[in-house]
């Protein structure tokens, strides 16, 4: 008589074994890890002292310490020890006073009349009470009716603004009062202001001068310095005006 075979038992726990293992070998991992992780200090701060004796005599290190620090590397001292980009320096402030400033600009303006960059009275300088105006009238500088730079009178500008002192510049438009209604300009007051931006704008590209140190503005026909009952005074009417201001603009 052959005996009863009893069901075999299932054991619902032997994923404990394989998990157990798993456990064990993830812990070796992280010791390799940690223990290669570990260098002998004694070794890197004798290597560190021999390299840095070797190197002295020769001036490429500076010496802070005996033994440097082989701590962990701090990113924001490696920022800020990064040399910022070179700037090209403004000119400083000047100390001549505005009438040496007129008299050292007349020569410069002299030759640029004899070389025939600009035809004679070209500029005219005088001091206000704001500043030195130098007046760029327009046969100089423009042709009639328009905003573009005579490309003869660009290298008197580029002079200008490099010889400038360092400080607030104004940049004014002039006109008569003829009127004018192109395709360009609808009237005095755009052909003013273009004229006193393009202007400002060749000060900026000649010169190292601070674009928050410079003003341009159009005052169209309305700030005459001679009278628009003649041809002369509408020349001398229609001109831009830089003006080396003595205090910043809107100061008191």
């Amino acid at each position: 008589m052959s005996k009863k075979k009893h069901p075999e038992h299932v054991n619902h726990e032997r994923w404990l074994v394989s998990y157990a293992d798993f456990i064990t070998l993830l812990f070796a991992f992280f010791v390799v890890l940690f223990a290669s992780s570990q260098s002998d200090k004694k070794k890197q701060l004798k290597l560190s002292e021999a390299m840095q004796t070797a190197f002295t005599p020769l001036g490429t290190f500076d010496a802070h310490s005996k033994t440097p620090p082989l701590t962990d590397i701090n990113t924001s001292a490696i920022t800020n020890s990064i040399p910022s980009p070179i700037v090209r320096p403004l000119p400083s402030a000047s100390t001549e006073s505005l009438e040496e400033t007129e008299a050292r600009l007349r020569k410069l303006i002299d030759e640029q009349v004899a070389a025939g960059g600009i035809p004679p009275g070209g500029i005219a300088m005088r001091i206000t009470p704001d500043g030195l105006v130098i007046s760029l009238h327009e046969a100089g500088f423009f042709p009639s009716g328009s905003a573009e730079v005579r490309p003869a009178s660009i290298p008197m500008i580029s002079i200008l603004a490099t010889t400038l002192p360092a400080g607030p510049l104004r940049v004014e438009g002039h006109t008569d009062n003829v009127p004018i209604h192109t395709a360009q300009f609808a009237s005095n007051w755009e052909l003013s202001t273009a004229r006193s931006t393009a202007i400002a704008r060749l000060l900026l590209e000649h010169g190292p001068m601070d674009p928050a140190n410079l003003a341009a503005a159009g005052y169209a026909e309305f700030h005459p310095v001679a009278s628009n009952a003649t041809e002369d005074g509408r020349t001398q009417n229609r001109r831009v005006d830089i003006i080396l201001l003595r205090h910043p603009a809107g100061s008191q």
